[in-house]
């Protein structure tokens, strides 16, 4: 029977100790000093200040009324006071034309959706009759006649 009146004792295992061995001798490495770039960027020409435009070109800033087409005879120009803007409004029949399709194709589009809806609810338990008497024809239901029996 063991003894448990003094200090408990582990178990131990005793290692030995390492040896650990020498490195070895290898030669240095000879790096050579990184080298870089320095940055350079080939300067631009510049056009020199006594340059003229061709023939036939307006000097900027300056407007050429020959360069300018005229307006067509359809677009009037309405000055807005206080900054002093022509603003170009085309006349009132090219106006009353484009509203006028615009109203009717939106008129028309509504129409045609709300009639489309319409026939859609009226014929919806046809089609969904028809396509049960077509499954039931056809045994699809589940259920089988009395022709698809096996004997």
């Amino acid at each position: 029977m063991p003894d448990f009146t003094g200090p408990p004792v582990f178990p131990s295992i005793s290692i030995p100790n390492q040896v650990i061995p020498e490195p070895p001798n290898l030669p240095r490495a000879i790096l050579e000093l990184p080298r870089g770039k320095a940055p350079s960027y080939i300067p631009m020409l510049s056009p020199p200040e006594d340059l003229k435009p061709p023939v036939g070109v307006a000097k900027e800033g300056e407007e050429d009324a020959k360069e300018k087409p005229p307006p067509p005879p359809e677009v009037r120009k309405i000055t807005i006071p206080w900054i002093n803007h022509d603003l170009p409004v085309p006349k009132e029949e090219i106006v009353v034309a484009a509203g006028m399709t615009a109203v009717v194709s939106v008129v028309a589009t509504l129409t045609a959706t709300s009639l489309f809806n319409q026939v859609v609810k009226l014929l919806k338990p046809v089609f969904m009759q028809l396509a049960k008497r077509i499954q039931k024809k056809f045994g699809k239901d589940g259920t089988t006649t009395e022709e698809e029996r096996p004997e």
